[in-house]
C-alpha cells in the first residue's frame, strides 16, 4: 500500500511542477500527452508495485507471427 502512496505522490509532484509552465506556454497538445504518457506510466507502475503480471510486448507478436513462420519453415523444408 505504501508503494502505491509513494508512486500517486510521486505523480502528483511530477505534474504540479510540469503543468502549470505547459499551460503558461499554451502547449495544450503537450499537455495532453504529458497527461496520457503520466498516466500510463503511473499505471503501470502501481502495476509492477503490486506484482502484477504485465505481459511482455515480445509475447503479442510472436503469437501473431508464429503460424506465418510455421507456414514459411514448411514450405522451405
Amino acid at each position: 500500500m505504501w508503494i502505491v502512496f509513494g508512486i500517486l505522490t510521486l505523480a502528483v509532484v511530477i505534474a504540479f511542477i510540469d503543468v502549470p509552465y505547459l499551460l503558461k506556454q499554451g502547449l495544450k497538445k503537450e499537455l495532453w500527452t504529458f497527461s496520457i504518457l503520466l498516466l500510463l506510466g503511473t499505471g503501470l507502475s502501481i502495476a509492477e508495485g503490486l506484482q502484477v503480471e504485465i505481459p511482455n510486448p515480445m509475447d503479442a507478436l510472436a503469437f501473431i507471427y508464429k503460424p506465418l513462420i510455421d507456414l514459411l519453415f514448411g514450405l522451405f523444408k
